[in-house]
């Protein structure tokens, strides 16, 4: 088996899914670390005929300290959802496919969540329909796995059983190779080359959120990804 590992991204970008079409399992570390600053956990960027353009869900922080992301919660107290709704309908009201994933998005995004996670996974487990990526999904908070760093992807294979640890290549100054090696398990690096596909606005700009690839390209979009 391989099996690779992300943090549940907000709306994240082509190479997310295609790391995910290469291996047989996606664990999502949701129990790890919510970074400190901004992250991609709750932005992600689009493109407008401006620009890109940061869209964020805002999250609670003050007095807070580290968090987990799982414990993360949203600040409610402004309709940030409605904001996200008209960018989208802004941005790509052009865009030959917005209307059969615009339902969607307006209905996500109008709903009250209280924690980021949440909101995160409804977002991927639609996306991951609509590309029809057959990869499950995993929580690793669901595995009840605790470690920090490779000894963390490390435990993770041994308890899915997984021969082949699939990484991002920007992943390898980080891992310890070695933990891997004396555990049996093979590290194998995935690097990505962003797609270049029809777009609208002007010159082309990779690793947008893949949601700017599936409303201009629709159908095509799990194609373009699996050739990444």
């Amino acid at each position: 088996m391989i099996v690779a590992c992300y943090q549940p991204y907000f709306m994240p970008w082509p190479g997310f899914f295609a790391k995910a079409m290469r291996a047989d399992l996606l664990v999502l570390l949701d129990n790890v670390q919510f970074p400190l600053g901004n992250s991609w956990m709750s932005r992600n960027r689009i493109k407008t005929k401006d620009g890109q353009l940061w869209i964020s869900v805002p999250v609670l922080r003050k007095g807070r300290g580290l968090q987990q992301i799982d414990h993360v919660e949203i600040f409610n107290e402004r309709d940030w959802g409605k904001r996200h709704c008209q960018r989208l309908a802004y941005a790509y009201h052009h865009a030959p496919y917005l209307p059969e994933h615009q339902r969607f998005f307006e209905t996500v995004f109008q709903q009250r969540w209280t924690h980021l996670l949440r909101l995160n996974l409804s977002i991927l487990d639609y996306l991951r329909d609509v590309l029809e990526i057959k990869t499950p999904f995993q929580l690793n908070s669901q595995l009840g796995i605790r470690a920090r760093g490779t000894e963390l992807l490390v435990e993770i294979c041994r308890k899915v059983e997984a021969g082949v640890y699939l990484s991002s290549a920007p992943g390898k100054k980080y891992l310890d190779e070695e933990m891997f090696q004396k555990a049996g398990i093979e590290v194998r690096y995935f690097k990505y080359h962003p797609p270049a596909y029809p777009q609208l606005w002007g010159p082309f700009l990779p690793n947008l959120s893949v949601v700017d690839l599936l409303f201009n390209c629709g159908p095509k979009s799990k194609e373009i990804i699996a050739g990444c």
